[in-house]
C-alpha cells in the first residue's frame, strides 16, 4: 500500500533541494552562530532574487566565504572582493559582497558585547520561537513588529542588507518566527518549547 504524499507550504515546489530545505531546515530553531551568520549573509545575497538561485549556489558561498566563519570574513580586504566578484560560483554584486564583510565586523562586536549573536537574537523573543497560523501561503507577513525592532537595531550598529523584509526571511530561517502552514507536514501541533542557546555560542 503506498503511502499518501507529505502536504508542504505550497513555496517550496517540487525541487529536491527546495523539499529538502523545506523539510529539514526552514522554521527548525539556529543557535550556532556560525549558521546564524551564514543565513543573514544569504538571506542579504538574495534580495532580488528567487530563494531557489541562492540554494544552487550555497556551497559555492561556503566556499568562497570561508564556510561563513565571521572571524574570518571580517579579514577579507580588497584582493578578497575582487576575488569574490571574479567568482560565477556566488551572486557577483559588489554592494553584496562589501556588506557580508561589514556585516561579519558588526556580527563580531555584537557577538562580544552580547555573549553570542544567538543569545542575543533569541532574547528579543525570549527565547521561544513565535509560532504562527497560517492557513494560506498568502497570508504570510513580509515584516512584522519584530523583524522591524531587529533591522533597525542591526543598522544602527553598523550593517546593511537587513531591511525588515530580509530580516522577516532570516527569523523564518531560522526558526525564530515559524511559518509554516497549518496542514504542512513540519507545522507544530504542540506549543513552542523555550529554546537553550549554548553558552559558547561564539567561533573563533
Amino acid at each position: 500500500m503506498s503511502l499518501a504524499p507529505l502536504t508542504r507550504c505550497s513555496w517550496c515546489s517540487d525541487d529536491p533541494l527546495y523539499i529538502a530545505y523545506h523539510d529539514e531546515e526552514w522554521g527548525v530553531p539556529v543557535t550556532d552562530d556560525r549558521k546564524l551568520f551564514e543565513m543573514l549573509i544569504l538571506e542579504g545575497a538574495q534580495a532580488g532574487l528567487a530563494w531557489i538561485t541562492i540554494l544552487r549556489k550555497r556551497e559555492n558561498y561556503r566556499r568562497a566565504f570561508a564556510d561563513f566563519e565571521p572571524a574570518a570574513v571580517a579579514r577579507f580586504d580588497e584582493a578578497d572582493v575582487a576575488r569574490l566578484m571574479a567568482d560565477e560560483g556566488i551572486v557577483r554584486n559588489r554592494l553584496k559582497i562589501a556588506s557580508a564583510i561589514r556585516n561579519a565586523r558588526v556580527f563580531i562586536a555584537l557577538q562580544q558585547q552580547h555573549g553570542s549573536f544567538a543569545d542575543w537574537l533569541w532574547r528579543q523573543v525570549d527565547y521561544t520561537p513565535q509560532l504562527n497560523r497560517l492557513q494560506r501561503l498568502g497570508d504570510a507577513p513580509a515584516t512584522s513588529e519584530l523583524s522591524d525592532q531587529i533591522s533597525k537595531t542591526l543598522k544602527k550598529a553598523g550593517m546593511n542588507f537587513v531591511g525588515s523584509t530580509i530580516i522577516y526571511a532570516f527569523l523564518q530561517a531560522t526558526g525564530v518566527v515559524n511559518d509554516h502552514l497549518t496542514d504542512c507536514h513540519r507545522y507544530p501541533h504542540g506549543p513552542a518549547g523555550r529554546v537553550r542557546v549554548p553558552t559558547a555560542s561564539v567561533h573563533e
